[in-house]
């Protein structure tokens, strides 16, 4: 079951994820040809590697494997823009109760972790 599950993260949650297909809610800060700047839910940016994956909303869901821990391949992108501003902080608050060990059977996570990692 392991290979479907996308976790969703904040920037401080990469690490130790490398490879791994997780959901990265942020705001988009900058575009360029093949490269968005983001903000995370926790405030920290990550860069989203977008080829041939756009981004058409201030809000996104990035969907992506992780190169390393300030870095997401896009596969793809969910927008998630409202009427106004998206509460970042009520995402991060989400995304770290979903890491709490007494939502273990609502939240899988993965239990393989890199060499030294912490298993969530």
């Amino acid at each position: 079951m392991n290979e479907h599950i996308s976790m969703r993260v904040n920037s401080a949650r990469l690490f130790g994820l490398k490879g791994r297909t997780v959901r990265l809610p942020c705001k988009v800060l900058r575009l360029s040809d093949d490269i968005a700047i983001v903000e995370a839910s926790d405030g920290g940016q990550v860069e989203i590697q977008r080829k041939n994956v756009e981004v058409t909303a201030t809000y996104v869901e990035v969907i992506g494997s992780v190169v390393d821990a300030s870095t997401i391949k896009a596969m793809a992108t969910l927008p998630l823009d409202s009427e106004g501003e998206l509460d970042m902080q009520l995402v991060n608050d989400v995304i770290e109760l979903t890491f709490e060990s007494r939502f273990d059977k609502l939240f899988p996570r993965y239990k393989e972790t890199e060499p030294g990692m912490p298993t969530f």
